[in-house]
């Protein structure tokens, strides 16, 4: 069931213009999924609309009140699979 909603996702997001498919040279059997200049700059705008998303928080929580916000969200989603960083996301 996931692979079919990856599947889709990935049929999406080519239809939108952010992906595009293509073999992999290591190996035939396999396609790899790689990021358009038009995802790679819709992923550029996002983490810089995070920040300054975050940078409100900040004003608003103060920065000490904003860390502990984040580090009460690391413990409750499971072990490494939601980010906080959005820019971390786009580099790695």
């Amino acid at each position: 069931m996931a692979n079919l909603a990856a599947g889709k996702t990935v049929e999406k997001l080519e239809g939108l213009g952010y992906v595009e498919r293509t073999p992999d040279p290591a190996d035939g059997r396999r396609t790899l999924i790689r990021l358009t200049p038009h995802g790679v700059d819709l992923l550029a705008r996002s983490a810089e609309g995070f920040d300054r998303l975050r940078a409100d928080w900040a004003r608003t929580l103060g920065e000490e009140r904003l860390a502990a916000l984040e580090q009460d969200l690391r413990t409750m989603a499971p072990g490494g699979v939601f980010r906080l960083d959005a820019a971390g996301w786009f580099t790695g």
